[in-house]
């Protein structure tokens, strides 16, 4: 394996929007750290798969241990990996809550702070979190969790865009509209494609594009950028 192959980690990555991410990296021939709770080992010597609990602290430890000891660096984090849970704000359980906020932001938290010091230590490096298109609410969809968790993950992207661009450190995000990935039961994708201006749902390799985007466009940092199909400038 050649030193010069850069080095991406992606989180979630065992179905949707995960996997489109690493099929994306790996036509561009980037090594790859694949993590998720279900992921099974892969046939590519160049695809590592870890499986574990994101929001666990000793999952992330061993993601980003495994491709330093593998790989030798890590240029890139996808953080992907994220769940939803559609009640009313009064049903949601401290479960819930504590679900979302284990997965969505201590999963993004760990591990991303574990990526940037390994990327500085050569002083380059990219990480892009998929987010959501949460800025504005959608009468009848039950989004409280999704706005508090994804929200705050658009707000850290600037601060941490900011807080290493003098260490040649990017960071940005890809907030998506309601995409085609196994969360979504297919009987209802017409009625959700609706709730975009372009009258579809997206699809997970669109997502995947604008990641590989981002992460080829080096003078870009501190982005949330928006595939959502026009839903975050209105209706």
């Amino acid at each position: 394996m050649s030193a010069s192959q850069k080095v991406v980690i992606v989180t979630g990555a065992s179905q949707g929007i995960g996997a489109e991410v690493v099929k994306a990296f790996r036509k561009l021939d980037y090594r790859i750290v694949a993590t998720s709770r279900t992921i099974k080992p892969s046939d590519d010597p160049n695809i590592l798969a870890v499986a574990g609990d994101i929001g666990d602290p000793a999952t992330a430890q061993r993601v980003v241990g495994e491709a330093v000891e593998r790989f030798g660096r890590v240029d890139t984090l996808v953080n992907n990996a994220g769940i939803y849970i559609g009640k009313p704000f009064t049903e949601n359980t401290l479960g819930d809550f504590n679900a979302v906020m284990n997965v969505n932001m201590a999963g993004f938290y760990h591990i991303t702070q574990l990526a940037i010091a390994e990327m500085e230590k050569h002083g380059s490096g990219h990480v892009a979190t998929v987010t959501g298109s949460v800025d504005n609410g959608i009468s009848g969809a039950h989004t409280a969790l999704a706005a508090l968790t994804k929200g705050g993950l658009n707000a850290v992207t600037r601060a941490l865009a900011i807080e290493y661009a003098k260490q040649g450190i990017r960071i940005n995000a890809v907030a998506p509209g309601i995409t085609k990935t196994p969360m979504h039961n297919k009987e209802y994708y017409e009625m959700l494609g609706t709730l975009h201006p372009l009258g579809r749902m997206g699809e997970a390799s669109e997502v995947a594009s604008a990641i590989v985007f981002l992460d080829s466009a080096e003078f870009i940092t501190g982005e949330i950028l928006h595939v959502d199909g026009g839903q975050s400038a209105g209706r």
